[in-house]
């Protein structure tokens, strides 16, 4: 399979920088663009949630600039980092920077994902092959990676996080964690899982949502700790689909909670919970509210990919849910190209 990545040129929305700001403390997403706009917008919510005074206000006002500043700089910054970390940095675990091999995947994954390129294949025969958490709402779930590789894919991670190597965030929302190409491990382990792998399953699954036609991904392992981030708040994902991967190590608490998907009313009447099993991946539509429950004790990673199809979203950004305002960028960027797709998937919202 081609790597359909290496021929384009990726663009961000420019909506990134200034909506879905999230501010833990309060427990919401912002959109910036000034002060007297973010007044007009948010002044009594503000004060509900508890930003009274003018103290209150004058640091929020502050995180808000300084995040926007930080989202404008993110492609040059990565890259930056990327390199040096490329140049400086020794692997106590290289044999993770191999090709991916049949021998780090589950016996369980590599038959799914086999049945799913095999000629006549279709969604029963693979349903037999995966677990079902929510037909209703579309989750499913398999074992993705061996133990033996789990365990040596956290010791690298330890590894480079106690080194003085440069640490972009994740994502938006967690402070901890590593994000894979910067690592260096986006080209030998996550493009091959998502183009070999992982797009067979997916467009079975979710033809809809353009599972059949990704192109793209941000990956990214996030650590859950005691003193460090223990939850994760309500949200959805900058994605058209999202494979999430206990990776270890011994918790407790910590659940994954799904609603429905964003655009619906009351989306979180009845979260569905779901327990984190080591070695195994949930995958759900990247539209679906989501969030995880506080961390009791332990230490907790996760691999999280963000899957991509542009022939999807370049008509529909999936954060300010308008046609996307394209701004070049770094790598794969936020998946939007500026090619005209020839067949456009779209999700359906309901």
């Amino acid at each position: 399979m081609a790597t359909a990545g290496a021929q384009k040129r990726f663009c961000r929305c420019a909506c990134f920088c200034y909506q879905n700001l999230y501010v833990a403390r309060y427990g919401l997403y912002l959109r910036f663009r000034d002060e007297q706009q973010l007044r007009r917008d948010y002044e009594p919510l503000l004060r509900s949630r508890g930003c009274v005074s003018s103290k209150d206000f004058l640091q929020l006002l502050e995180e808000l600039k300084q995040e926007v500043g930080r989202r404008q700089r993110l492609g040059q910054e990565s890259a930056a980092r990327k390199a040096l970390i490329s140049s400086s940095y020794c692997p106590a675990r290289p044999e993770v920077y191999n090709s991916l091999q049949d021998t780090a995947l589950a016996p369980e994954f590599l038959d799914a994902a086999g049945y799913s390129a095999s000629p006549g294949a279709d969604l029963q025969g693979l349903l037999q092959r995966l677990e079902t958490v929510s037909e209703e709402k579309r989750i499913y779930r398999v074992p993705v990676f061996s133990m033996p590789f789990c365990q040596a894919l956290l010791e690298e991670l330890e590894h480079f996080e106690q080194s003085d190597m440069p640490k972009g965030r994740p994502n938006t929302m967690n402070n901890y964690g590593v994000v894979l190409h910067e690592l260096g491990l986006d080209e030998p382990l996550v493009t091959p899982l998502r183009e070999r792998f992982l797009q067979p399953l997916t467009a079975l699954l979710y033809p809809d949502c353009g599972g059949g036609r990704l192109d793209s991904h941000r990956a990214f392992v996030v650590k859950y700790a005691l003193g460090q981030d223990q939850e994760l708040g309500c949200h959805y994902d900058n994605a058209e689909l999202t494979l999430n991967v206990a990776l270890g190590k011994t918790f407790t608490g910590g659940a994954l909670y799904f609603g429905d998907l964003f655009q619906a009313p009351a989306a979180l009447m009845e979260p569905l919970e779901v327990e984190h099993i080591a070695g195994q991946g949930v995958l759900h539509r990247g539209g679906q509210l989501h969030g995880a429950r506080p961390l009791v004790t332990g230490e907790r990673w996760n691999l999280v990919v963000w899957l991509r199809a542009s022939a999807v979203r370049n008509h529909l950004c999936p954060m300010c849910c308008r046609e996307p305002d394209l701004v070049d960028d770094e790598g794969f960027s936020d998946g939007f190209t500026r090619e005209e797709p020839t067949m456009v998937d779209v999700c359906a919202l309901t």
